[in-house]
């Protein structure tokens, strides 16, 4: 028996990193799991990709978290195809790095738009479907960044305006037996942090020894770690959990 057995996850961007991570450790406990991202092709990949436990079933959907018709479309494409709606995680985002002086109202918007108002929609067509059922489960990502981090005011300001959202939100909907909390990921070995390593003119290696000499477990962060968060929360288990953030960081943010 797994804890997720007969049970429904959408993740969103869950076509690589964080988010397929945490749609293989839903599957591996028994959900039927709904892998949205803004690359359709990429999302069926995704799905093809998961292993399923006995009668679970994954869907790809390619859907703009920032667009509200394309998130209840989604959406409502999910609980038709899997036949119901039980967990949503949060986890879409992009990254549009600059000090405020060269950051462009584009860059802006994209995060805000993909990170704050893609939260916002999911969550809000989701809730309907909680409601009725009286249970459902919100996991939102949040970021270590959330506590300032030089050349990221866009996506600062929007991992801190994440965990804002889930504060009130275990609030609105609590009385519903909807919980609703939020992870926070330190450095984590994905694509994205990849890039940045890319953009510092650094080999990945050199750049992930170096995070992990700095962390006081002295090891980087993988998908796995943030998986094992978000499953918890999104549990049973976790029912008398509602309107927090936890931080996944090795210890990071205590230095």
């Amino acid at each position: 028996m797994g804890r997720f057995d007969g049970r429904v996850a959408v993740i969103t961007g869950a076509a690589r990193g964080i988010g397929f991570g945490t749609a293989q450790r839903f599957a591996s406990e028994g959900a039927s799991v709904a892998i949205l991202d803004l690359d359709e092709g990429a999302a069926a990949d995704a799905a093809g990709r998961v292993e399923l436990a006995d009668g679970a079933r994954a869907v790809g959907i390619g859907a703009d978290v920032s667009d509200a018709a394309s998130v209840d479309a989604a959406v409502d494409r999910v609980v038709s195809e899997l036949g119901g709606l039980h967990v949503l995680v949060n986890n879409a985002g992009v990254t549009r790095d600059n000090l405020l002086f060269k950051m462009t109202e584009v860059d802006w918007d994209l995060v805000m738009g993909v990170h704050l108002k893609g939260a916002f929609l999911m969550t809000k067509a989701a809730q309907k479907h909680f409601t009725e059922q009286r249970y459902g489960k919100v996991v939102c990502l949040s970021s270590t960044s959330a506590l300032g981090n030089r050349g990221q005011a866009n996506y600062s300001a929007a991992k801190m305006g994440i965990q804002g959202f889930v504060r009130t939100l275990g609030i609105e909907l609590g009385p519903f037996g909807i919980n609703v909390n939020a992870v926070a990921p330190g450095f984590i070995a994905t694509e994205m942090t990849d890039a940045t390593a890319a953009r510092m003119k650094m080999s990945v290696e050199d750049f992930r020894a170096g995070v992990a000499e700095r962390n006081p477990v002295k090891r980087i962060g993988l998908p796995e770690d943030i998986a094992a968060a978000v499953t918890f929360l999104a549990s049973d288990e976790a029912s008398y959990i509602t309107g927090q953030t936890l931080y996944v960081d090795g210890g990071a943010t205590l230095l």
